[in-house]
């Protein structure tokens, strides 16, 4: 196994952008009145910055292969559903007296409820795994399939299948679950896919110098040709040239 001096930095920031994300989309559903074809682009608060977790994700792939990514989409996934199950557990302690009058039980629910709640949870872990681990994977192939080359194509392409999966998942079942009314449904699908893209568009620029410097630095550039592509195999699963 190689040691690298930048991974673990790179896991720790994806998976900070991954709760933060995941308590703002809760916490409130934005409206700059902006308009598309007549659609309003209503969105919930952690779209701006949940996209910054699949660009952490392609830098994840590009450098270090599928399989480190993979381990650490899981670390992520397991930090999510840690902070979900106690924020659920915290909504049911008996609040102090001070704190009721002031904020009280309701004024949780209404903020904070939904990331405890299980139809929250279920919507973002599962939109979660289906979004990053396909990002992860149409980008190794097409690393593999393209040489290595044009970056760009291969960041936003894998984007816009993880990010049209996590979208379309993640408001689907919170819809079905009551978190968000079914009238603006398609509004945060749309809003939200088409926000997610577009700060990974204007973040390329970003990708391709954090790219250029982890691989100079950590004397890496991972192509997937070996890999078991199996999600749920956390041995590894990378295999090394020599």
């Amino acid at each position: 196994m190689k040691s690298y001096r930048y991974y673990d930095i790179v896991m720790s920031a994806f998976v900070a952008t991954l709760l933060v994300s995941n308590i703002t989309s809760s916490a409130k559903i934005a409206d700059f009145g902006i308009s598309f074809l007549s659609l309003p682009l209503v969105f919930d608060a952690g779209t701006l910055l949940f996209p910054l977790s699949y660009i952490f994700g392609d830098i994840l792939t590009e450098v270090y292969g599928y399989a480190k990514a993979r381990r650490v989409i899981w670390t992520g996934f397991a930090c999510a559903a840690l902070m979900s199950v106690y924020v659920y557990l915290v909504g049911k302690m008996p609040g102090e007296s001070q704190w009721m009058q002031y904020a009280g039980d309701d004024a949780f629910a209404a903020i904070l409820g939904g990331v405890g709640s299980g139809g929250i949870i279920f919507a973002s872990l599962a939109a979660y795994c289906c979004g990053e681990f396909s990002n992860s994977f149409v980008l190794a192939k097409m690393k593999v399939a393209m040489s290595g080359r044009r970056l760009w194509m291969r960041t936003i392409g894998s984007t816009l299948v993880g990010q049209a999966l996590d979208t379309a998942v993640f408001v689907l079942i919170a819809s079905a679950f009551g978190v968000f009314p079914w009238a603006i449904a398609l509004s945060l699908i749309v809003a939200n896919f088409i926000f997610k893209v577009g700060i990974e568009i204007l973040c390329t620029p970003l990708t391709y110098s954090v790219v250029r410097f982890l691989k100079a630095a950590e004397k890496e550039d991972f192509f997937d040709t070996k890999t078991d592509f199996n999600p749920f195999h956390l041995g590894g699963g990378e295999v090394y040239d020599t």
